[in-house]
């Protein structure tokens, strides 16, 4: 075990809870600014709240960068696919329990989100310590970035599936094929608020 990189570790686990929780807060803080939008939920979908893990986690991971690049070569890669791995159990242990009870729960969802992280930053460290992540490093650069540039055109053109519809919707529940997402704006109308 390395004191250092577990005790980076522990504080990721810490920081990137406490980002998540404000930015799940950021966007209806913010007046609603476009900018805020694409990095924090705009809506109560498990694919807006896949951000609260992705967008802190990588930010802390880039900062730690700088720190563990030399002592651990592998620290990089190991945390694009941790990153990666953390945001994508959200939807999977989300709809695992919503469907296994038939319904979801508030504490629930906040545990689902505490447990993403803590999966997240356990893997890195795991990944880092062993160095035994065989992904590319160009891959996972692919990956991070192609889901980043969905996080920020979803955001404004949703497709209509439900993993971006709100889950308390009584039509998102019952009937998936009766759901319609909220908004009907073009993601070219979206973005030129921000220009």
């Amino acid at each position: 075990m390395n004191k250092k990189l577990f005790i980076y570790t522990i504080v990721g686990v810490i920081f990137t809870s406490a980002a998540g929780f404000g930015l799940h807060f950021a966007y209806e803080y913010s007046g609603k600014n476009p900018v805020a939008a694409m990095f924090s939920p705009v809506g109560e979908s498990v694919w807006e709240h896949m951000k609260l893990v992705f967008f802190p986690s990588l930010l802390y991971y880039l900062i730690g960068w700088g720190f563990f690049f030399r002592s651990f070569p592998a620290f990089f890669r190991s945390s694009l696919a941790a990153a990666l791995t953390g945001t994508l159990a959200v939807p999977v242990i989300f709809y695992a329990y919503s469907g296994m009870i038939g319904k979801h729960f508030l504490a629930l969802d906040i545990a689902t989100f505490f447990l993403c992280v803590v999966i997240t930053f356990s893997l890195s460290y795991q990944l880092t310590i062993q160095n035994t992540c065989i992904i590319p490093t160009p891959l996972l650069v692919f990956l991070v970035v192609l889901l980043m540039i969905c996080f920020f055109i979803f955001t404004y053109s949703p497709p209509n599936v439900a993993l971006f519809f709100d889950p308390s919707s009584e039509q998102a529940v019952n009937s998936i094929e009766n759901c319609r997402i909220s908004s009907k704006t073009s993601l070219f109308s979206n973005f030129r608020v921000l220009l």
